[in-house]
Parts: structure tokens; sequence; C-alpha cells
């Protein structure tokens, strides 16, 4: 760090001794619009966004999620006329949650061929195909139990999930997923997953890697929009225990081990730090999800006139950004769009 020294000038209008003036002046770079532009260091863009989605099977369906507004639950019909606004819009990728007409003990609607997931990816890759489709590759949507692996005597059980989440990844790879994105927290996951995809013919496709998925509070409305609360327990043996970081970075670094393309930090704002310390251990394209709870939060404070809703999405998603993620996936995706076209 460099140090600026001064010589001691005169204050106008003060006759007693001369006071020391600062020679580096900060805010010269700051003195308007235009210039504050133009020394900018991190910009929110829109390729960089991630819009999730919430399919159910049926026609003409659209219910709104009461807790997450502006968010619906909508079957595929409805949710290409959102996509076609997601595309005008300027965005470029959707991130897929399926919720299924019926549940099981095996996740059997996360696998199928005509499970909702990947009649969505087909649907959205016939009418844009220039989209990227994100596929969330994880089985709490599909079981009656609302857990994320096979539950045995209140148990989940690491490695018999695993084969229903490969089997759910290469299902969503066939349909036309562009990115495969396990967020179940298991145990090995990634490899088998990549070991799978690579072994039917789609060692192209990513991985994006829900590596630190914290147990987080935060998660609540999420679980109205999804259907997907656990009908018992909660999801702490397989989820990371929020206080710690050392551990999000070994999760990270396995991952990474395992063959992941894109790793991830869940939720973003809470775990700015996370980003941050995992910024600076791997190159690899970091993604934030910037989750249900933190929109909900600002969407109320918002509806209630208690901020400026522009104003705090930015600043939260450029402070995201800033602290090194590469993508965001987030809610705010497509206001975030039209504040940026109206700039």
């Amino acid at each position: 760090m460099t140090t600026v020294t001064t010589k001691p000038q005169r204050v106008p209008g003060v006759a007693s001794e001369s006071l020391p003036l600062p020679g580096l002046r900060m805010r010269r770079i700051r003195s308007s619009k235009a210039m504050r532009e133009m020394v900018r260091e991190t910009h929110i863009r829109l390729e960089k966004l991630i819009y999730p989605l919430f399919v159910v099977e049926g026609k003409g369906f659209k219910k709104p999620i009461s807790s997450m507004p502006g968010i619906h639950q909508q079957s595929i019909d409805e949710m290409l006329k959102e996509v076609e606004q997601v595309a005008e819009s300027g965005l470029k990728s959707v991130l897929l949650f399926g919720i299924p007409q019926n549940k099981d003990t095996e996740a059997s609607g996360a696998w199928a061929k005509d499970g909702i997931v990947q009649k969505a990816t087909a649907a959205i890759k016939k009418h844009f195909p220039e989209l990227l489709v994100v596929a969330d590759t994880c089985l709490c949507e599909y079981m009656s139990h609302g857990h994320c692996g096979i539950v045995e005597e209140g148990q989940i059980l690491n490695d018999r999930s695993l084969d229903i989440l490969t089997r759910s990844a290469v299902s969503q790879a066939e349909a036309g997923a562009d990115i495969i994105a396990p967020s179940d927290m298991m145990d090995g996951r990634i490899a088998a997953i990549r070991y799978a995809l690579n072994n039917a013919g789609f060692s192209d496709i990513p991985i994006m890697a829900y590596s630190a998925k914290f147990a987080s509070a935060f998660y609540g409305p999420f679980r109205e929009a999804a259907e997907s609360a656990p009908q018992f327990g909660d999801r702490t043996t397989y989820q990371m225990d929020p206080p710690n970081i050392r551990e999000a970075l070994r999760e990270i670094e396995l991952d990474i081990e395992e063959g992941a393309d894109i790793v991830m930090v869940k939720p973003a704002l809470p775990y700015l730090d996370v980003i941050s310390q995992a910024r600076a251990i791997t190159r690899l394209p970091i993604a934030a999800y910037n989750v249900s709870g933190e929109y909900s939060m600002v969407k109320a404070a918002a509806l209630n006139g208690w901020i400026d809703e522009r104003r705090v999405v930015l600043e939260s998603l450029t402070g995201i950004f800033r602290a090194g993620a590469d993508i965001i996936i987030t809610y705010h995706a497509r206001d975030v769009a039209g504040w940026l076209a109206s700039a």
C-alpha cells in the first residue's frame, strides 16, 4: 500500500496555523454519474443471472406462491409464456424445479422419461433452443417423505441414494438439459453423476455442484413453492452446519476433485465470506444462490414501502458478485432485466 504524504496547506478563511489537507482526493472519481460508471469495478450482467422456475403437471395452471410475490407454480404451457418473456428480457438461463403429480419413496418422478422436469426441459429446448436449461438434480420434491435421499428406519441412506441421483441426471441430460445441478448434498454424488453422464454419452454436459449448501432457515418460502418440506426431522445430517467455513471449503475441494465444472454456495448473502474464500481456492466458476428467504424479505419490505426495492436488489446482487461469485441464481432476475433495460 502506497503512503501519500501531503504538504500542509492553508485553509481559506482560517487565520490559525496551516492545517494539512489531503493530496490524494478519492472523491474526484465520484464527482459525476458518468465518472462513477467509468471506474466501476463490479457489474451485474444478465448472462450471469439464472432465473428459477417451478413447473407442475397439467395445463392452464398458474398458482401464485403466497410467500414469494411474483413467483408461481405453473404448468408447462404457462411456463413457456414466461420463458418467452425471460428470453425477450435478455436473460440467458433458467433453473427448473419440478413438482410431480405423485410422490413415492423411490423418487420415480425424478428419473422418469416423462417426468415433469424432463418434459419442461424438452419444451423449452424446442421453442427456445438458445436458452440454457439448468436442471436441479435432487429428490426431495419427488419423495413422499420430503428428504433428499432414500430413507430406511428414519435414516437418510447416502450410497443407495446415489443410484437414483445418477439415473435422474442422465434422464435430464437425455431430455436436453444443458447443465446438471445436483443439490442433494450426498457424499460422492458428483463423481457418481460424472461417471454416469460419461458412460451415457454426455461427457460434454457440465455439472454445477451445490457444493457448500447450508442447512439454512432462509429456505422456508422455497419449501412452499416446491412442496418439499420434510415430513419428519430436518436436513442437518446432510446439509452443512451454518457456522462452518473450513468444512465448506473442503466440500468445495472434494466436488472439484470429483469433477464439478461449477461450484456453488447456498445461500448467498449470509455466506459472502464463504464465497470470498472459495474464490481464493479455485479458478472454477462460482455460483451463488440468492435464495427464497432473501428474496421474500426484500419483497415484503418493498411492498410495505420500507425500502427502495430496485436499489436494495441491485446492491445485494452487486455485493454477491463483489465477494467473488461469477453466476447468481436469483428470483429477482426478471426484475433486474427490466431495471437494467430502463437505466
